[in-house]
This record gives structure tokens, sequence and C-alpha cells, in this order.
């Protein structure tokens, strides 16, 4: 397990960046004169409701480094659980782990990727890499496309595997603007591509979060059998409003997220 929190997230940054090379060009957008710093309100991770690769064992990583389970958080309809991650120090990101419920999934979908999970070495799940270790196996872009017609989160992690699935910029923090509505306005302004399922921003000031993402990029992937330009990881923003006593809601709002998943969906 690490032992530096800042180390692990500069892993998972860098791991991110090389699919997600429009991440960078959002710094650039969002950063002011005087400060360069964009700050990162929360990571997510991906994985299913196997002993193996758990939800709890990517927390594991966390919770070795401080972090403490805050909430917990349903998806009927995308067939998710997730629980979100805190740390004592609130200037570190928090962490959101979702897993799809195999069990909710057709005989196809949980023996594919019953398989390809027990393809992973048990010691790879504990070792310090993991959370950003990508793949440990290879799928056929035909099994992607019926992982696909199913399940567009299977999907995504069979080509993707271990890595961060998007960070998120705390417009909170941001210096040079004030609201979600202007950093929408600013990356449209830019060419970025807005996931607008329910609409441009989800959540409202009285559900203490707003929240938008870009789309995901579309990244050549390496399948067993070609190469094939697929999406990738996308870049979210957040907002966060003060509770009654002032103190700057840390949740997640379960409609909201659910929208958000659908930034990685093919376009």
């Amino acid at each position: 397990m690490h032992t530096d929190v800042k180390e692990l997230f500069a892993n998972l940054w860098q791991n991110y960046v090389a699919v997600t090379p429009s991440a960078k060009n959002v710094h650039r957008l969002l950063g002011s004169s005087q400060q360069d710093d964009v700050i990162n309100d929360h990571i997510a991770l991906r994985t299913f409701n196997l002993e193996k690769v758990g939800l709890e064992k990517l927390a594991a990583h966390f919770i070795a480094l401080g972090y403490e389970e805050c909430g917990e958080y349903h998806f009927e309809a995308k067939k998710l659980y997730a629980k979100h991650y805190e740390h004592p120090d609130r200037s570190l990101p928090k962490v959101f782990i979702s897993e799809l419920l195999l069990d909710k999934c057709s005989a196809y979908l949980r023996d594919t990727i019953t398989a390809l999970v027990e393809q992973i070495p048990a010691e790879a799940v504990t070792a310090d890499n993991f959370l950003y270790s990508g793949t440990h196996w290879q799928v056929s872009q035909a099994t992607y496309e019926k992982l696909l017609a199913e399940s567009e989160y299977a999907a995504w992690v069979s080509a993707w595997g271990y890595r961060a699935n998007h960070f998120t910029v705390s417009v909170n923090d941001l210096h040079s603007f004030d609201t979600l509505e202007q950093v929408n306005t600013a990356l449209k302004d830019a060419g970025f591509l807005l996931n607008t399922s329910g609409g441009e921003i989800k959540g409202t000031p009285e559900v203490y979060l707003e929240q938008s993402s870009t789309l995901a990029d579309l990244h050549p992937v390496q399948f067993s059998d070609t190469v094939a330009t697929i999406p990738s990881c996308f870049y979210e923003f957040a907002r966060r409003y003060p509770l009654a006593n002032g103190v700057l809601y840390t949740g997640f709002v379960a409609a909201s997220a659910d929208k958000i998943f659908e930034s990685t969906n093919a376009r």
C-alpha cells in the first residue's frame, strides 16, 4: 500500500491524463495567472462486486492512508452501488468508488467479467499501483461491443481497467470563475463538449451540490484483435454549497451522479 497520499494521487493523475489529454487543456483554461493550481474535489473509480476486486478492496488503499467511509449510494437502473470516502485533512480529494452488481446482470456479462477478473493475480490487488494499473486481461472488440450493449459501465472497465474514471475541478476554489455556469460557458467557448444528460448542470443549491462534466475524450485502446478509438475518461466540475451550519456539503447526490456516469457513453 502507498505510504504517501499525494504520491498516490500524482500517479492516478499521470495515468488519467495519458488517456485524457484534454484534461491539461482544461487546466490551462481554468487556472489564473495568479494561481495555476486547480484543486481536485474528488476522483471516481469503477469496479465489480466480486470478492477479489470489490469496492472495499479498492477503498482499502485509501483507508490505509487515513480515509474514512462517509456515504453510500444506490443506482437501481444502472445496477450500481457506491460509497464515498473523505480524509480528515479536508484539503485532500474525496474518493467515490462504485461497483457493478453482477448478480443483477445477464449470465453472459456476469461470466465474461468473472473470467476477466480471474486473470488478475491476487497480489496485484493490494500492490501500490493497482488503482492505476489498467487492464490485467485482453478483450476483443466484439466482446467490448457486446458488453456495451448491456452495460456501458462494464464495457468501460473491460477496455480501460483500473484507473481514475474522472478527476473533478473544485469550482469553489477557482480564482477566475465564481459559478458553474461561467465554467461551462468557458468550456464550450473553448470547444469542449459537455454532458447534457439531465441538463448541463446536475443538481441545485437546494441539494448543496451542482455538477457538470465534459464528454469523455475519444482515445485509442488496444483490444486483443485490433486498435479502436472509444470513450476514455472525462473531467467533472463541482460547486458545493454551505449547509445550515456554514460548512460546505461534502457528500454526493445520487440523482446527479447517475447522469454524470453517462459522460463515458458513446457519442
